[in-house]
């Protein structure tokens, strides 16, 4: 797995979000981005995640973040997903993965003693030169929103 570091420049992407509306990087240029990745919608450790974040989007939006969910789920379950708890920020469904691999973030897993390829649930926070600041790996899904403001 070859992640994304901090210093690294973002590469220029663009996926569809929950509402089939085009994404690019370049649409957060000059603003603090959250890119935060999820294995997927619905789940309960990432609804816990998504909903850590919604309960804390003023306090974010207030140190300047703006927020990107992106799992490799349909368009049509980030948009159930975004529904049912009223998320504020848009949910890439990057079913092709070509966010995803730019990121770095789908690799090898195991869960319960099998192995599979996922996708690893990290967070990067990128500057408004869209280059990495920080990447969180162990991400607290009940507490994510604090981490992110860890440091600011």
């Amino acid at each position: 797995m070859d992640t994304l570091k901090v210093g690294d420049k973002v590469p220029s992407f663009s996926a569809i979000d929950q509402d089939n509306n085009t994404i690019n990087l370049s649409d957060y240029k000059g603003k603090k981005l959250v890119v935060f990745f999820y294995p997927k919608a619905s789940t309960p450790g990432c609804t816990a995640e998504a909903c850590n974040l919604r309960d804390n989007y003023a306090e974010l939006q207030g140190q300047g973040y703006e927020l990107l969910g992106v799992s490799a789920d349909s368009a049509k379950r980030q948009s159930n997903f975004r529904n049912k708890y009223e998320f504020p920020f848009p949910l890439l469904a990057d079913e092709d993965r070509k966010v995803i691999e730019a990121f770095g973030v789908w690799g090898p897993k195991s869960f319960m003693g099998k192995k599979y390829d996922g996708i690893h649930r990290m967070t990067f926070i990128i500057n408004e030169e869209g280059v990495v600041e920080r990447v969180i790996e162990k991400v607290k899904t009940k507490d994510h929103a604090a981490q992110i403001l860890e440091g600011v």
